[in-house]
């Protein structure tokens, strides 16, 4: 989707009108023969077939009323939102008032409260948050790479896009044109998942935003670590995600991710970000991950040390001496600094905001291009649509552990929950 007022849509000739965000918008329309007010329909082999007058495309337009024409939203050949003719009827998950708590079930997930939470766990004292209720304005950024013709190129991203788009809009209510999608089989070249354009697209996302209203980040792409620069990080990476032109522009840092999307939100906005990518646990650096126990996580620098010593051990057994002391002298360094940086990014990392981040893998880990029902997609992806259809009113540390169960036995990634607060995981997830 195109974001610059005078460019065309996704190389269409018929220019939307814009939505106010400097974003273009797709509307149903009827394509006309600008030289004569007739209208045009599909013909079977999909060209369009110019009806010779009006009176004959009126009465073709009503007998074809329950029939779904295919329109061009979101850069994709798709099915009109529900409530445009020829779309399917929506089937809209329950918002926060029309959930099954409020209706008598005590034993389901209770909404988020309304009020302003503190933060304990090392954050600024007298700092607070705010839940968001997600009744206010939506708005979608959604990036899929395939990285056509590149080493390393992908099959589902692409895909994994337009799953979620139809997603969002015919079960959260999020509207086509409050939606930017950048994927990089679009002719319009401010439709290409370049790095300017999403990181440009990214301050679009969270701009003007209110409390309650309810924005929504997805990437399937690849993702990969470099080199911490800044010591928040108690691995020493930060994690990046790859443009579509990252050989010439370089990556997208996590630091800067979170500069953008989480640092700049009031509190009572949502932002809730999938990362299906590699190495995506800490993609946005939001200091509080939970276990699929409800459980905060602290650094495990006992678990890791004992990883160390298999590499001292394995060092020794070749006769490298010098790995020895290397490894020993990082797990030194790591047991000192870990809990740190930990303590730091509890003071810096923390939001006013709500911001919930599910990721496809560890930060250690790589995510899976999977094939579900013969078509190439992400699995993270796939597995949070899946658990949620399910099952729409399910509390966070449920939705975590149905995520995980829709991979287990087919991919070895874990997916993990992040948030910018700490998080009441047996609230009722809303989005």
């Amino acid at each position: 989707m195109s974001y610059f007022p005078g460019q065309q849509y996704n190389g269409g000739q018929h220019p939307p009108p814009q939505n106010g965000y400097g974003y273009q918008q797709q509307q149903p329309q009827v394509f006309l023969d600008h030289s004569s007010p007739v209208m045009a329909t599909h013909h079977k082999d999909k060209r369009l077939l110019i009806l010779p007058n009006l009176h004959m495309a009126t009465a073709l337009l009503l007998h074809n009323l329950n029939t779904a024409v295919t329109l061009n939203y979101g850069g994709y050949q798709q099915t009109p939102p529900p409530g445009q003719f020829g779309a399917p009827p929506a089937t809209a998950h329950p918002n926060i008032q029309q959930n099954a708590y409020n209706q008598g079930n005590h034993a389901a997930p209770p909404p988020p409260p309304t009020q302003a939470q503190t933060f304990g766990n090392g954050a600024p004292g007298g700092y607070t948050f705010q839940y968001s209720a997600c009744t206010g304005r939506r708005k979608a950024l959604l990036i899929g790479i395939n990285y056509f013709g590149q080493r390393g190129q992908l099959r589902g991203c692409i895909n994994d896009v337009k799953n979620m788009s139809s997603y969002l809009n015919q079960h959260f209510g999020y509207k086509r044109e409050d939606m930017v999608l950048l994927t990089d089989d679009q002719q319009n070249p401010m439709s290409q998942p370049t790095k300017a354009n999403i990181l440009r697209a990214m301050h679009w996302l969270v701009k003007d935003a209110q409390p309650n209203d309810s924005l929504f980040f997805h990437y399937s792409g690849h993702g990969g670590q470099t080199k911490d620069l800044d010591g928040d990080e108690d691995d020493g990476h930060d994690e990046v995600i790859y443009p579509v032109d990252f050989r010439t522009a370089g990556h997208i840092v996590d630091d800067d991710m979170h500069a953008i999307m989480v640092k700049s939100l009031k509190g009572g906005v949502r932002l809730t970000a999938i990362f299906d990518s590699c190495h995506s646990g800490s993609a946005l650096d939001l200091p509080y991950l939970y276990s699929t126990q409800g459980i905060l996580k602290e650094p495990n620098l006992a678990k890791e040390a004992g990883q160390g010593l298999l590499g001292i051990v394995s060092s020794y057994a070749r006769g490298d001496i010098g790995g020895m002391a290397s490894t020993a002298m990082g797990l030194f360094k790591k047991a000192v600094a870990g809990d740190e940086v930990h303590k730091k990014n509890m003071r810096t990392k923390t939001s006013a905001a709500d911001v919930i981040m599910w990721s496809g893998s560890k930060d250690s880990q790589t995510s899976a291009d999977a094939s579900i029902s013969g078509q190439a997609t992400g699995a993270m992806s796939w597995a949070f649509i899946s658990a949620l259809k399910k099952n729409p009113q399910q509390s966070y540390v449920q939705l975590l552990n149905s995520i995980r169960d829709e991979l287990e036995g087919k991919y070895d990634q874990k997916p993990q929950l992040s948030c910018s607060h700490p998080l009441d995981v047996n609230l009722l997830y809303v989005m």
